[in-house]
C-alpha cells in the first residue's frame, strides 16, 4: 500500500492571526472567522508552493518585500476569470444601461461616458466592458468613453495591460468579438488599440482615499466580501456618491445591499438584479473612501 504524501504542517492559530492582522493594516481585507478554514488553507498551499517552511518565515518575507506581499495577497484573492464571465450582467448593459444612457446624454457636449471596474483582476471584466460599448452604443467613437480599471494587485494589473490572453479565459467570447477586438499574439490573442485605448489601469487600494469623479456604472464584482461589514458599508456610501444620479451599479451573484443603509434603488432584469442611484440624488461627488 501507498501512503499518502504528508501534507504541511499546519500554521500555529497565533501565527495566522499575525497575518490576518498585518492584512488588515495594510489593505483592510478582513479573513474572518467565516473564511477561517479558507484562510488557513490558502496560507499553507502558498508556503508549499514558495518553499517556505514557517509563516514567521513568510512574514518576514512579506513585510519585507512589497513584491513578495503582492504575490501572497493576489494568491488569497485569486478569482477565476474570463470575457463575458456573468453574461446576465452584460445583458443588463446592453439592454436597459446604454440605452438610458444614450438618451440621457444624446445632445451633452462632450457626450461623454464613464465606467469603474473596481476589482478588474487580469483585465477580462473592463475588456468585456469595453466591447459591449464599443458594440452596442450607437456611434461609440463620437463618444469620450473612459473605463477606470482599478485592482490591489499589481501582477494581475500587469497581465491586464499586456491584454494577451489564451485558453479559458476566452471562452466566452463570440467569433466575431474574437475578429472584431482581438489580434492573433503567438498562441494567444491580443486586445486591438481601439479596445485597449479606452481603459486606464491603476493600482488602487479601496480602503485608501481616491478622487476618481462622476462614473456613469460601477462593476465591484465579489470584491465587498473581502471586508468587514462595517468598511463594506463605507465603501458602498463611497460608490453611491462616486455614481451620477441614475447611474448603476453592479454587484456578484452572491451579494447584495440587504444589510446596507445606503440609499440606491433595486431594480430586476431577467433574474439578475442590479442596482440605481435615484436621479434627485444629486450630492456632489467626493473623495473615494474618505469615510473610512
Amino acid at each position: 500500500m501507498t501512503n499518502a504524501p504528508t501534507p504541511p504542517a499546519m500554521v500555529p492559530t497565533s501565527e495566522l492571526d499575525e497575518i490576518r492582522e498585518l492584512l488588515e493594516q495594510r489593505s483592510a481585507i478582513c479573513f474572518d472567522v467565516s473564511r477561517e478554514r479558507f484562510f488557513s488553507n490558502r496560507v499553507n498551499q502558498y508556503l508549499a508552493e514558495n518553499g517556505e517552511s514557517t509563516a514567521a518565515g513568510l512574514l518576514s518575507r512579506i513585510r519585507s518585500s512589497n513584491t513578495e506581499y503582492d504575490r501572497f495577497l493576489q494568491s488569497l484573492l485569486t478569482q477565476e476569470t474570463s470575457f463575458f464571465r456573468y453574461p446576465d450582467v452584460f445583458r443588463v448593459v446592453e439592454r436597459v444601461v446604454l440605452p438610458a444612457l444614450q438618451a440621457r446624454k444624446m445632445w451633452d457636449n462632450p457626450r461623454t461616458l464613464r465606467v469603474w471596474s473596481a476589482g478588474c483582476s487580469t483585465g477580462e471584466e473592463p475588456y468585456s466592458i469595453g466591447m459591449t460599448i464599443l458594440d452596442m452604443l450607437q456611434l461609440p467613437d463620437a463618444w469620450e468613453i473612459e473605463i477606470l480599471a482599478t485592482d490591489i494587485s499589481r501582477d494581475a494589473l500587469r497581465t491586464a495591460e499586456r491584454g494577451i490572453y489564451a485558453g479559458r479565459s476566452l471562452s466566452g467570447l463570440s467569433p466575431d468579438q474574437l475578429k472584431t477586438h482581438f489580434s492573433p499574439s503567438g498562441a494567444g490573442q491580443q486586445v486591438k488599440p481601439r479596445l485597449r485605448k479606452l481603459i486606464s489601469f491603476c493600482h488602487m487600494n479601496l480602503a485608501q482615499a481616491v478622487y476618481v469623479g462622476r462614473m456613469d456604472f460601477i462593476f465591484c464584482m465579489n470584491v465587498l466580501m473581502y471586508f468587514s461589514e462595517e468598511r463594506r458599508n463605507s465603501l458602498l456610501q463611497s460608490f453611491y456618491d462616486t455614481l451620477s444620479p441614475g447611474g448603476y451599479f453592479f454587484l456578484g451573484h452572491a451579494e447584495s445591499l440587504k444589510s446596507s443603509a445606503v440609499k440606491f434603488e433595486t431594480a430586476v432584469c431577467g433574474d439578475f438584479q442590479y442596482y440605481v442611484k435615484p436621479t434627485g440624488a444629486l450630492r456632489e461627488p467626493s473623495v473615494f473612501g474618505k469615510e473610512l
